[in-house]
């Protein structure tokens, strides 16, 4: 993939229109799109993309993404979501009322290249970060560090979670196609109703700690 830079234009008139009316005392997204502006520039990730290739998608729109994610809680399946559905997280990215994102695939790659670069995470990200601290816009939690490893490593943690749960949810759907008898004698009832709904439809818990990998699958055996 090659950086096609986009340039930030503002916000559109009929995001702010919309955005406003929506939220009269405005969101924490909307708060910092007015405070700090426009947070990254795609040029400053062009030592991450080769000179050829299909256009990627925006590394400074990815990048304030990865961060509302950290702030959130969120999946890059709910975070990619909420870039087509929430009119301040649009409002923030400044994007058109009808913009449709991108796929959620996008975020794991555009964090592999951060990883991959050894320093790009540490020098555009973690500044950033600290201007949002100076703002008063992202607050530590007590002893939670918001430096861009444990933010990265967090965002991951999520998505890992997020896959176990699909691919449980999955293997049930297939074994109720192929042996509808055996699992109805063998699931317990509450599974049908625990692993029916997509995992994305979950508020995922913001837990990240050096054993939380180990931690997933206990975690949905009791999730509701």
């Amino acid at each position: 993939m090659s950086l096609c830079p986009r340039a930030d234009d503002g916000i559109p008139a009929q995001t702010v229109r919309v955005a406003r009316a929506a939220f009269p005392k405005t969101t924490f997204c909307m708060r910092l799109r007015d405070v700090l502006g426009p947070l990254f520039s795609d040029e400053a990730f062009a030592s991450l993309f080769p000179a050829r290739g299909r256009p990627a998608a925006s590394p400074a729109t990815l990048a304030i993404v990865s961060v509302l994610q950290f702030t959130e809680g969120l999946s890059d399946a709910q975070a990619a979501d909420a870039v087509r559905g929430r009119l301040d997280w649009k409002y923030l990215l400044g994007l058109d009322l009808t913009d449709q994102g991108f796929d959620a695939s996008v975020l794991s790659e555009f964090r592999g290249r951060l990883v991959e670069s050894g320093s790009a995470e540490a020098l555009v990200f973690e500044a950033v970060l600290d201007r949002l601290r100076a703002a008063d816009l992202l607050a530590a939690g007590g002893r939670t560090r918001t430096d861009s490893t444990h933010v990265l490593g967090a965002i991951r943690n999520l998505e890992r979670l997020e896959l176990v749960g699909e691919t449980l949810r999955a293997a049930l759907e297939a074994i109720a196609a192929t042996a509808p008898d055996w699992l109805r004698d063998n699931a317990p009832v509450d599974w049908f109703t625990r692993y029916g709904p997509r995992v994305d439809a979950y508020r995922l818990p913001k837990v990240s700690s050096p054993g939380f990998d180990g931690e997933l699958v206990s975690w949905f055996s009791g999730l509701r």
